[in-house]
């Protein structure tokens, strides 16, 4: 039985570090593999042919000779999962979907794929892979019971490029025993953790460690769930790191509680845990109680925070704006507490009501729902919660703004210096070799820094530890991290709003009619649709390629692109074309026939491939 399974391509945000990825990380498509369909490959019977396509990291080949077709996907994965569906059913391939969007909300997929797993898949997908073999597999699969982790087997990290990759994942734990109102966790995965085994991890980590991997995030929405059993892995996990000679830097996700166990802090640190990413959410104690985030209420955050880095463990952070306690003076102290607490990965977040938590039951029933499109990435100028007090158009001005200031090289500098004051010894393993370290300070240096004009240099040499030079490889991924998460927010946050009329007023004035037609949608994220026909000539590669560069660099607008036939003379400016778009792929969807595509030498992987028609 043939199988491949597929993850969808994931839409920018701050979270992909796409600039990092592309142009510092020697080597690197993206930032984590999929876990969760490596997982799902090894439930499949021993016998049957498995195959794992990331879209994030390769383009889909034109076409798949599978039995079967499963597609994983996330929320934020959601309209692109749809788009697979659609194609390869389209195709006469019989479908399976599941992933996090199918499990909470498996009514959105009736009746678009042939199979919906819904739900944890230790148990239901072994007996969706019986039933199909037998000929009779069910329209839906859906867990309802609990799923012992015990059941849960080595993910077949063998069929995923890890290379690829900046980090390997694995998982611990699944549930979390907080009631946080907006999170969809305890929806899913249940208030009472539950953990692997100490000789599952050892496998798990057996296997990474042939593969030469050495960072490791362990996805864990909550790791210290469960503290009595984190403490015991913590502790094993230390043993294993000293019997091998350190061969792993590890990173996860934990409640701010960390901080109040001197105990739990040691045993983590002395296992090679050098990062945690806490949803902070607020420093406004009142929105944390209405959000029923009572963990954050125990003690200062800001000492809670620097605690943490005392143990030499740097904090990644959430935090969320437009809780209904909110007004527009929260996002100045937002500013001022991430700020103060040095954080350089901090995701805000517009508040965002996800299908089947308690915030959206309350807020549905309250009629405060904005219907947009299925998607539930809140990094984005733009809610689905309609505020008591704040309008929209308002809250989003703000937003921009907090990036604005903290963003600034002023803004990156000085959170370095905030953290590096507190932080404790953060002596690591690297994850690359020498020359692969040279090679990534060179790039920050030339492509980051110097390319930020003499203002840059003076704040990246007064961040420099030079009293404590072990901190740093510290102060320079935060460099990295704060340019990329810059270059996000200009290109998607920032941009000039008239930018797309300029554009398409420049396009119509310089092709002749028949050659490309142009239209546009404003519904949600701005659009340009660009359909070329029969007829063309060389001046709209010429002319069009740095408005379409302009159009995507300076704003969040997205590119279509349909191709019906393309002579064999202009396909070499076509690669021109993509190649300059190639930055801002994710932005571009293609629509090339199967011919066409086939006489291209350009890797398309950069690209959204939207619909591979005959």
């Amino acid at each position: 039985m043939r199988l491949v399974l597929i993850n969808p391509r994931t839409p920018e945000s701050f979270w992909s570090f796409k600039w990092a990825v592309n142009e510092i990380l020697p080597g690197k498509r993206a930032v984590n593999p999929p876990l969760g369909i490596a997982t799902l490959a090894a439930l499949c019977p021993d016998d049957w042919d498995v195959r794992i396509i990331d879209e994030n990291i390769e383009a889909l080949p034109e076409s798949i000779e599978a039995d079967i077709i499963g597609i994983g996907g996330m929320g934020v994965q959601a309209p692109r999962q749809k788009q697979l569906i659609a194609h390869y059913r389209g195709l006469g391939h019989y479908v399976v979907v599941g992933g996090a969007a199918a499990s909470l909300c498996p009514e959105n997929y009736e009746g678009l794929a042939d199979s919906v797993v819904s739900g944890e898949a230790e148990y239901i997908w072994p007996e969706f892979c019986r039933d199909f073999v037998a000929g009779t597999p069910k329209p839906l699969y859906r867990e309802t019971g609990t799923v012992e982790l015990c059941h849960s087997p080595v993910p077949r990290f063998d069929l995923l490029d890890l290379k690829a990759y900046s980090n390997a994942t694995l998982q611990f734990s699944r549930g979390c025993p907080f009631t946080c109102e907006f999170c969809d966790i305890i929806v899913m995965f249940g208030r009472k953790p539950r953990m692997k085994s100490t000789a599952q991890i050892e496998g798990e980590l057996e296997a990474l460690r042939a593969r030469g991997m050495r960072s490791v995030f362990f996805v864990d929405d909550n790791m210290i769930g469960n503290k009595k059993e984190a403490k015991k892995l913590f502790a094993f996990i230390g043993d294993y790191q000293r019997k091998h000679g350190w061969p792993f830097a590890f990173g996860t996700e934990v409640s701010i509680n960390l901080a109040q166990d001197e105990e739990l802090m040691g045993l983590m640190r002395a296992a090679g845990f050098h990062w945690v990413f806490i949803g902070v959410e607020s420093p406004d104690p009142a929105s944390l109680k209405e959000t029923g985030k009572t963990q954050n209420l125990r003690e200062d955050l800001l000492v809670s925070v620097r605690r943490i880095y005392g143990r030499g463990i740097e904090v990644l952070a959430g935090f969320i704006i437009g809780f209904d306690n909110d007004t527009p003076e929260t996002f100045d102290l937002q500013y001022r507490f991430i700020r103060d607490s040095g954080i350089q990965t901090a995701m805000i977040g517009l508040l965002w009501a996800l299908p089947k938590t308690p915030l959206y039951i309350r807020l549905e029933r309250d009629g405060r729902l904005r219907d947009l499109e299925d998607e539930s990435d809140n990094t984005r100028l733009r809610t689905n919660v309609i505020h008591t007090t704040m309008q929209e158009e308002t809250m989003a001005r703000l937003y921009a703004d907090v990036y604005r200031h903290l963003l600034t090289d002023r803004g990156i500098a000085t959170r370095i210096q905030n953290k590096l004051a507190f932080m404790g010894d953060a002596k690591q393993a690297s994850n690359y070799s020498a020359g692969e370290t040279l090679l990534l300070v060179w790039r920050l240096l030339s492509k980051g820094v110097f390319a930020g004009g003499p203002s840059r240099l003076y704040h990246f040499l007064r961040t420099l530890p030079l009293t404590r030079p072990s901190l740093v490889p510290t102060m320079l991924a935060d460099w990295i991290v704060g340019l990329s998460m810059r270059k996000f927010a200009t290109d998607h946050l920032w941009a000039a709003p008239d930018l797309l009329d300029s554009v398409e007023a420049a396009l119509a004035r310089t092709l002749r009619h028949g050659e490309v037609w142009i239209s546009r949608q404003t519904a949600q994220l701005p659009s340009l649709n660009i359909h070329i026909g029969h007829s063309l000539n060389l001046a709209f590669f010429r002319k069009s390629a740095p408005q379409l560069s302009k159009l995507l660099r300076q704003s969040q607008a997205r590119i279509i692109l349909t191709i019906d036939t393309l002579p064999s003379e202009y396909r070499h400016h076509l690669e021109k074309l993509l190649k300059r778009l190639a930055k801002h792929g994710d932005r571009v969807f293609l629509e090339i026939s199967e011919a066409t595509r086939a006489h291209l030498s350009l890797d398309l992987s950069a690209f959204q491939l939207v619909t591979v028609r005959p």
